[in-house]
This record gives structure tokens, C-alpha cells and sequence, in this order.
């Protein structure tokens, strides 16, 4: 939900187009998947309006495409594992996966689809698209910063990362418990803060 999750854009092509001049090879596969071992989803909400419960959500997965012609041309499909989700307090994970929360029994993956690209300043874009969670599909904006030059690995994949971040109202996502304090405050924010930090791998063709 600081995976999507998946971050490419027109600085993509560049950097994969700058790797494949490099290497003397032009750069013709344009099928991308995301490192999990690498890449997580942070959140951040208020609690009891007085300081901030921080955690983590593993277990990302999805493919990105991209014909390096045309911006129109590129699609990402990502989900995470809800189950994954991490607070570093057992009792509260539990918590969270059950009905009051996430509901992993009944919604057990948070997905993302992306329809659109918003250029930005050099450096950054805007990818936006449809997040699915908790049953509720609702159009969402990741403010991205990246990707980083492409590097190869040992293994002759190309590997680029990225980092996003956005703002979600959980109760938009039919998440609506709460309790009410003694002073009329809620024991969970409305607000949660996410960011993905994303590692992304071109795998090597093979007989290469």
C-alpha cells in the first residue's frame, strides 16, 4: 500500500537505453518484475492522537511493461500479501488481519493496476491507478521518485529501484473500526501514510 507498489517511467527507457549503449546490446526486452526479497510497503497512522504506530507489509509481487516509445504504453499489475503485515506487536498483527482490519480470511491481497502517468520535475512522476483493498477498488496517486541508473547483477539482470509515497484515508477502503477515548478522541487515525520502496529486475535473456 511508502508495494506498489510499481514504479516506471519515462526516466525507464532512458536509463535502461543508457545501460544497453554501455554494453554495445540494444535494449529490446521490456518486461520488468519485482524483487519481493528486495522491495516493502511502510505505513504509518496515528494512535490515540498522540503518537504514530509504524510497520511494514513483505510479500510484494507484479510485473511491469513498457515498449520505450511512449509513455502510453507502459502497465503495472502489483499486489502484496496481506498477511505480511508487521508491527513488530504479534497480538496487533493478529488484530490487523482479522475482521476489524484487513480480513485477510475473506481479502487476502492488496492490489494495484496502474492507468495513468503524470510527468514531473526531473527525477519524479506521478503514477496513478486503481488500488484494491479490503473488497474496495479506488483510484489512488503515488508521488514517485526515480527509478536509479540501471546497474547489471552477477547473474546479468538489469536492476533498477524507486521510492513513492502517497496518503490513504482507510475508511475509504470500508476499514472502519474505531473506538472512542475518554477526551472524544479515536484510538486509530483515518490516515495512513505509505512508502514503497521498490527494487525492480529485467531479467537476462537467455543464451546471454
Amino acid at each position: 500500500m511508502k508495494n506498489v507498489f510499481l514504479v516506471l517511467a519515462s526516466m525507464l527507457v532512458t536509463q535502461t537505453t543508457v545501460y544497453a549503449a554501455s554494453t554495445g546490446s540494444p535494449a529490446v526486452n521490456n518486461n520488468w518484475e519485482i524483487d519481493g526479497r528486495h522491495s516493502n510497503i511502510a505505513f504509518s497512522i496515528r494512535h490515540m492522537m498522540v503518537s504514530n504506530v509504524r510497520g511494514q507489509f513483505n510479500g510484494i509481487t507484479g510485473t511491469a511493461k513498457y515498449n520505450g516509445k511512449d509513455l502510453n504504453g507502459l502497465s503495472v499489475d502489483a499486489k502484496v500479501d496481506a498477511k505480511t503485515v508487521n508491527t513488530n506487536e504479534p497480538a496487533r498483527d493478529k488484530h490487523l488481519m482479522g475482521p476489524d482490519f484487513f480480513d485477510v480470511e475473506k481479502y487476502p491481497f492488496v492490489a494495484f493496476k496502474s492507468t495513468k502517468i503524470k510527468a514531473g520535475k526531473a527525477g519524479r512522476f506521478k503514477l496513478i491507478g486503481d488500488l484494491t483493498m479490503h473488497g474496495v477498488t479506488k483510484s489512488v496517486e503515488l508521488d514517485v521518485e526515480g527509478p536509479s541508473p540501471a546497474v547489471k547483477d552477477p547473474q546479468g539482470n538489469i536492476r533498477v529501484g524507486a521510492s513513492a509515497t502517497t496518503k490513504l484515508n482507510r475508511k475509504d477502503f470500508g476499514i472502519n473500526y474505531n473506538s472512542i477515548l475518554d477526551n472524544g478522541g479515536a484510538m486509530v487515525g483515518d490516515n495512513v501514510d505509505l512508502t514503497l520502496d521498490v527494487e525492480l529486475l529485467q531479467k537476462a535473456e537467455a543464451g546471454k
